[in-house]
Formats: structure tokens, sequence, C-alpha cells
């Protein structure tokens, strides 16, 4: 049997004397604005042609929402959307908004009229309750739509001029 009674030694450890590093972050440079405690405007502004963005189910957000590429809300949306690109309305999103957009894909539940340019697509879960103008509309067997339409003529529906063509 052993004998616990021996004192033992403490082992020495050269990690043990040196001092330990602090690490300090740098001071936040000049060119980067800090972050505003309440921010009611929702920006994505990348200087890329397109972006994605996801607002996730179980959130709610509310305000003005202006982007560029492809936003899906799956969450709780109270205000305006402007844009020129995609917005994408996910199953579990329920949007009191008034849209103004160049693409609208409606999958969940809108309440406000709704503008886009180029289309509006409702899916067969959409659920939209205003008025819709747009130049192309689709619209899913299951789909709801109470309110107007108004179909405008869009840049991608224009007929092509005759001007500066030559038929040979």
């Amino acid at each position: 049997m052993a004998s616990w009674s021996k004192q033992q030694e403490p082992v020495s450890n050269s990690y043990d004397s040196r001092p330990i590093p602090t690490v300090i972050p740098p001071p936040p440079r000049a060119e980067e604005p800090s972050a505003p405690a309440k921010r009611e405007e929702l920006t994505s502004d990348r200087h890329e042609s397109s972006s994605d963005l996801l607002l996730g189910a179980g959130a709610q957000f509310e305000g003005k929402l202006t982007f560029k590429g492809t936003v899906r809300i799956d969450a709780k949306f109270v205000g305006s959307i402007v844009t020129n690109d995609v917005l994408v309305v996910g199953e579990r999103a329920k949007i009191d908004a008034e849209i103004t957009c160049g693409t609208v894909v409606v999958h969940g539940e809108v309440n406000g009229n709704v503008k886009a340019k180029d289309g509006v697509d409702l899916r067969k879960s959409a659920k939209v309750h205003g008025n819709v103008e747009t130049s192309s509309l689709s619209v899913e067997k299951g789909a709801l739509l109470q309110g107007e339409v108004k179909m405008v003529a869009g840049e991608k529906n224009a007929r092509p001029s005759a001007e500066g063509v030559s038929l040979q």
C-alpha cells in the first residue's frame, strides 16, 4: 500500500511564471459609425448587385424595410417595405405593410397594398388582403386574394419598337 502521509513537492510548471497576456480590442476606426441604440429602418445596402437576408420565424419587426437583393421574411412585420428587388413572404410570415417591390413572392399572409413593377407570385398557401398593382400576376390554386387587381404595362411587357430593325 502506498503511504499518503508523505508530502509531495509541488510540480513546477514553466507556464505558471509567465504573465497572462491581455487582449484589448482596438478602438473603432473613424469611418466605422457606432450602431444606434434603436433603429427604425432596416437597411441592407451592400455594393454588390445582390444579397440575401432572412428575417426568421418568431421574430417581430416594425418600421421601414429597404434593401437590395433578395429578402425572405418568415417573421411578423409591421410598417412598409420598399425595394426594386425581390421580396419573398414565407409561409410563417404575417406582414401588415404597404409593399413596393420589383418582384413579390407570397407564401404567407400579407395585409396591405402591394405594388410590384416586375410581378407578383401568389403561391397556394398565400393570403393577401389588399390591392395589387403589377405588370404580371401569377396565382396558384388555393391562394386567397381579397382586393382589387390593377394590371399596368411594365417594361417586360412592352412590345418591341420597330425602330432600328431592318427586315430583309
